[in-house]
């Protein structure tokens, strides 16, 4: 099944009917994703083809098109795509009846997908009127702003490379070598001594060992998963940009032999630089509010028990772990 078409059609056909109320008309161009008005409720009336006892008509195509992608649509502009188009929707038809005849409807996992697209449906339908990030007030946006002060204070940031050795390595003549060396000396150092994975990376020379940015230690937002805390903590012993630190750093089974080359310095955003990020962040947040009040809403209507003793007795299995991997 080709994905873009497939996808499409599959969630308005899995429960049952390529788009139960499509007839009265969406608002989708009714020239096959053109643009322009929609069709009148007769024009989605119209039976386009008939399936054994079933009927596909142009509300049910034009809701297809409309459940794609914008950039989507543009493919089936042509004649001869509308027609591929038309074709997926009646396989679709065709093999969806069958699996119900069959009885695959009745599969939990199937009945757990078809529940998650009617989910996704209406939380869609839930967060219908929620304001986009454009249209978050301005005060809004402000008063977040100011009560979240800390959130765009940006410490400062540094970048560096790292010879890696192993613990037992006698580090103080790569040490010395590396106070020396020119940048492209660095580099070669580099390659030649450290057992890091990425030291031996195609790349400019003079980049090798590159281990990326890192914040001052306490700040999580300068969490690097590649450097251990202690080196972390030690590149900002570095006094200047491309200088080496004078020790080595063990960390682990390792020892480390770091260079500082390049720091960015820390920084307040303003309102002006922060808008954007707030204005995306509220829009979000009103969205996940009106369906936090659907399902609540939801929930108040059909009261949920959950047995929490057969929960628990729930076993998990897990595949084996292979161990060559270990």
């Amino acid at each position: 099944m080709r994905p873009i078409v497939g996808a499409a059609v599959l969630a308005l056909a899995s429960t049952g009917a390529v788009c139960a109320g499509c007839h009265k008309g969406p608002p989708a161009g009714s020239d096959a994703g053109q643009g322009g008005p929609g069709p009148t409720t007769d024009q989605a009336a119209q039976v386009l083809a008939r399936v054994g006892d079933r009927t596909i008509r142009v509300g049910d195509y034009v809701a297809a098109l409309e459940h794609m992608d914008q950039f989507d649509r543009f493919r089936f502009q042509a004649p001869e795509r509308r027609k591929e188009l038309l074709a997926e929707m009646i396989d679709v038809m065709l093999l969806a009846d069958e699996a119900r005849a069959k009885g695959y409807d009745k599969d939990p996992v199937a009945q757990q997908e078809i529940r998650e697209i009617l989910r996704d449906a209406m939380l869609a339908k839930a967060r219908e009127g929620a304001p986009g990030p454009d249209e978050v007030p301005a005060a809004e946006v402000s008063a977040y702003f100011d009560a979240h002060r800390a959130d765009f204070r940006d410490p400062e940031r540094r970048r560096f490379s790292a010879i890696v050795l192993p613990a037992e390595a006698a580090a103080d003549p790569v040490l010395e070598a590396a106070k020396k060396a020119t940048p492209a000396q660095w580099g070669e150092l580099l390659r030649a001594k450290s057992v890091d994975a990425q030291a031996r990376s195609d790349g400019p020379v003079d980049l090798a060992g590159d281990m990326g940015f890192v914040s001052p230690p306490g700040d999580a937002r300068g969490v690097n998963t590649r450097v251990p805390d202690v080196v972390r903590a030690a590149v900002f012993d570095i006094a200047v940009v491309g200088g080496v630190l004078p020790r080595a750093v063990k960390a682990g089974d390792k020892l480390w032999i770091v260079k500082l080359t390049t720091r960015t310095e820390a920084h307040d955003r303003t309102l002006q630089d922060a808008e954007r990020s707030v204005r995306v962040k509220l829009a979000a947040e009103k969205m996940r509010a009106r369906e936090q009040a659907f399902l609540d809403e939801l929930r108040q209507q059909y009261p949920v028990k959950v047995d929490e003793a057969a929960l628990a007795q729930v076993k998990v299995e897990t595949p084996a772990r292979d161990a060559g991997a270990m």
